[in-house]
């Protein structure tokens, strides 16, 4: 059975997560990608304060490489407390 998305994987896939801006979301967001996707740089992550700082959108590129491991960690970021929300 194989699964229909859009996408060709391998690819290079933007994961976006947002939450407050007063915990290390950038650390906490690569470490849950990381374990998903080991190979990530450093350059493949940026971060923006919202217009009034009070959250913070982290964005890291990855190769993805099937929809089960896109799945797995849009689950992991959307389990976490401090994961407002995961794009």
């Amino acid at each position: 059975m194989s699964e229909e998305t859009l996408f060709e994987f391998p690819c290079e896939f933007p994961i976006k997560a947002m939450g407050k801006a007063d915990v290390e979301l950038d650390l906490i967001v690569v470490e849950i990608v990381r374990r998903h996707a080991p190979n990530i740089t450093e350059d493949a992550v940026t971060s923006r304060p919202s217009k009034d700082g009070n959250f913070m959108a982290i964005t890291v590129i990855i190769e993805a490489s099937s929809k089960k491991q896109l799945d797995a960690i849009y689950q992991d970021l959307t389990d976490h407390p401090h994961v407002l929300m995961a794009l």
